[in-house]
């Protein structure tokens, strides 16, 4: 019996404890959870923008091809407007070999026997020929004699004046004549190799682009390695047609293939480059006059025969446009290079000996800089202090 009630007594103890221990875990606030380690994150690399391929530039030292990038190509730029060139700005060699001896004269007292040596050295200097020199200082004697010209300023204001009207009057006009669509004007360009001619037909063809004329550009000097592919970059600068033949081909083939292209395409002007040297001068002459006879055939008409010459060549020149003119029935000249020369008189040479008027002239090397020629601009270029 005690038995039973020790072991009831065990089992209501056991009960109450079991009860009192949910009741103290109830109470109890939860246990914070145990901090974990933060972990860094490594961001992911980003892929990088792609490159141009490289340019294979060629093998180094080693023999090894060595890699470039390919270069940027620069934003494009609109192009400057430029003004049309002055003789006075570009032509300080003509003036630098006569300013001096100007300058001499002026600064005597009056008019001596050394004031006309002066003068005529100085004009045959600048390659204006014996004969124009002679005939413009016998004249201003006669009137330094008749004491109508007493002064040195006024001495030289009358060889200026002199000058100009030698060189008045000339048709220096390009002849272009409208006709019936088919019918292209053409302007055949002379010389000898090395004046030019190329350079001039392109500059001569943006002009006439820009005067709203369509311009067909034939390559017809087959015989200079490179002239065809020069007058096509020349041709293509002025959105110009191009005709060419093949390398030692026949000029006159040429010439006559792009007369019949313009007419064909209603083109208004063909500007046709010739051979400038052949294996002696009467093959030339001959082929010149050729290319002359077969470009006026078919539907062209030669309105302009344009002899160029370099001016740095001076009394050369003249030879030049003598040979020339009596073999293609010249028109006018082009005198190139005007502003590298101190020799600008030749242009007193061509016009007055030959009777040959300068139309066009050279007065730096942009496609703007080949200009209409005017006297009275030139002369007073040549007198400027």
């Amino acid at each position: 019996m005690i038995y039973l009630v020790l072991a009831v007594v065990v089992l209501v103890l056991g009960l109450g404890v079991v009860a009192l221990s949910r009741r103290s875990s109830k109470a109890l606030p939860p246990a914070a959870p145990t901090p974990q380690p933060s972990i860094a994150r490594t961001p992911k690399p980003t892929k990088a923008a792609p490159t141009a391929a490289p340019a294979i530039s060629g093998p180094s030292a080693t023999g090894t091809d060595v890699l470039e990038p390919e270069p940027v190509a620069p934003p494009e730029v609109e192009p400057a407007v430029t003004e049309k060139p002055r003789f006075r700005d570009r032509m300080a060699k003509s003036r630098a070999a006569l300013v001096g001896v100007f300058a001499g004269v002026r600064g005597r007292a009056g008019i001596t026997e050394e004031t006309w040596d002066d003068l005529e050295e100085a004009l045959l200097r600048a390659d204006v020929g014996v004969r124009v020199t002679t005939e413009l200082l016998d004249g201003l004697r006669t009137r330094v004699k008749s004491k109508e010209i007493v002064a040195p300023d006024a001495l030289l204001d009358a060889l200026q004046a002199e000058m100009i009207a030698r060189l008045a009057g000339a048709d220096r006009d390009l002849r272009f004549e409208p006709g019936e669509p088919g019918s292209p004007n053409v302007w055949l360009f002379v010389g000898v190799n090395g004046v030019g001619k190329t350079t001039t037909i392109g500059k001569v063809g943006a002009a006439q682009r820009a005067l709203g004329r369509t311009v067909l550009m034939a390559a017809g000097d087959t015989f200079r390695a490179a002239a065809a592919e020069q007058l096509g970059m020349w041709a293509e600068r002025s959105g110009s047609d191009l005709v060419r033949g093949s390398e030692g081909g026949d000029p006159s083939a040429v010439i006559f293939d792009g007369v019949e292209a313009a007419s064909a395409r209603k083109i208004d002007l063909v500007l046709a480059d010739t051979a400038g040297r052949l294996h002696n001068k009467s093959n030339l002459m001959e082929e010149l006059r050729k290319v002359r006879r077969v470009a006026a055939k078919g539907s062209g008409r030669v309105t302009e025969t344009l002899l160029v010459i370099d001016a740095t060549t001076g009394q050369n020149g003249l030879a030049q446009a003598r040979e020339f003119g009596g073999t293609t029935d010249v028109t006018g000249v082009v005198l190139t290079k005007l502003d590298g020369s101190a020799k600008g008189g030749i242009v007193f040479a061509i016009e007055t000996e030959l009777g040959l008027p300068v139309k066009l002239v050279g007065l730096g090397e942009t496609i703007d800089d080949l200009v209409a020629f005017d006297p009275t601009e030139f002369i007073e270029a040549l007198f400027a202090e």
